[in-house]
């Protein structure tokens, strides 16, 4: 059963459309669904015991084995609504964990998902755990005499997250060993960022004649594939693509994925891919923009890419154009089909005219780095970075 609740959000929810396509890429088949309107939320149940019982009789009368909330509980609210309703409860973070254990493919990505979950984890073992409560004494027994078994298990946790976290670290060091042997000649390094399921790796796919898995659901991909992007001319680009953001993404996933969205902060440019179909494309782009800044992206360079539009029975509707200009590092904006091929000739000669300013900054940077540090020894000239 889908459970929603509008508490003051700018642009609520109310047919639960993204829990509903979370759900079912979840491998879950969504039965029931109840959305409310509060004042605030209840500490104890999120939603009012009233409406809490309400969602309980829904519950039986479809049948229901488990309920998402379209929200992030905290361990007290899901435990007691646990116990309410009578089946288990899981928040937006824990669906969006299980969708990525699902599709994490890469060994870096199943380490980053396994991560993830741990620390979310880590802040629940009061749920469900009351049986552990119990101390354990006496010689010889594990743990020693005193120790609470909640306590082994929340040691254990932690031993496991270090453990994950070292193999991580050592993995974002090699990341950046390759970012730099990249960044060694002139090619311009680009990023495909954007809302998941916007057509980011089938824009990849398009532009690059790669066979990345691309699909029509939530998190279809979650490794990064990079390859080199042929512009004409002799030109090239190192092309990105990168995992997906959504509304409310984990912070736990943010800072678990963070060896995989450096490709984005280290990048000269960015394609931010928006779904110019997706009725709740303006508030997308503003999520984008919410997780760009909390990585240190935001100010990079932005192409604006409207996708999908041979979906749209018109023009981008100027909404949409309006939530483009409040993207304050954006340099330009395309509308594409990347599933039909339309618009990408035009990209692409975008992209080869970017990639000819940077070839042209960087033969003019070794030129004169020679003099700079005749005229003043030990001091470096300055670099030049047109996009």
């Amino acid at each position: 059963m889908l459970v929603g609740a509008d508490v003051g959000q700018a642009h609520p929810d109310s047919e639960l459309l993204e829990l509903r396509e979370l759900a079912v890429s979840a491998g879950l088949r969504p039965a029931a669904s109840s959305f409310s309107r509060r004042r605030h939320i209840d500490p104890a149940l999120y939603l009012g015991s009233g409406k809490v019982a309400q969602i309980k009789e829904q519950v039986l009368e479809a049948q229901a084995e488990c309920v998402l909330f379209d929200a992030a509980l905290s361990p007290v609210q899901q435990r007691n609504l646990e116990r309410e309703i009578g089946v288990p409860v899981w928040d937006r973070t824990a669906l969006i964990l299980e969708i990525f254990a699902r599709r994490a493919r890469s060994g870096e990505g199943k380490l980053q998902v396994e991560l993830a979950r741990l620390r979310h984890a880590a802040t629940r073992l009061v749920r469900g755990w009351t049986h552990l409560e119990r101390q354990q004494g006496g010689i010889g027994l594990r743990g020693g005499p005193g120790e609470k078994q909640i306590e082994l298990d929340r040691r254990m946790l932690e031993d496991k997250i270090k453990q994950l976290q070292s193999r991580l670290r050592k993995l974002q060091r090699q990341r950046s060993t390759q970012r730099r042997s990249r960044r060694r000649g002139s090619q311009l390094q680009v990023s495909i960022v954007g809302y998941t399921n916007a057509g980011k790796s089938t824009l990849f796919n398009a532009l690059t004649h790669a066979r990345a898995y691309a699909a029509n659901q939530l998190f279809a991909t979650l490794d990064t594939t990079t390859r080199r992007l042929w512009l004409g001319e002799g030109l090239t680009a190192v092309l990105s693509d990168t995992v997906g953001f959504i509304r409310e993404l984990p912070h736990s996933l943010v800072e678990a994925f963070k060896a995989t969205l450096d490709e984005a902060v280290e990048a000269d440019l960015l394609l931010h891919v928006v779904d110019a179909s997706n009725p709740q494309a303006e508030q997308q782009i503003e999520q984008v923009q919410q997780v760009l800044r909390e990585i240190g992206a935001d100010q990079i360079p932005q192409i604006l890419i409207y996708n999908k539009v041979d979906m749209l029975d018109g023009p981008v509707p100027p909404t949409r154009r309006q939530a483009a200009g409040q993207v304050r590092a954006s340099i330009d904006s395309f509308d594409v089909s990347a599933l039909r091929g339309l618009g990408l000739d035009a990209l692409r000669e975008r992209l080869a005219q970017l990639a000819r300013e940077r070839l042209l900054h960087a033969d003019v940077d070794v030129d004169v780095e020679p003099e700079a540090e005749a005229e003043a020894p030990g001091r470096q000239a300055d670099t030049v970075h047109p996009v």
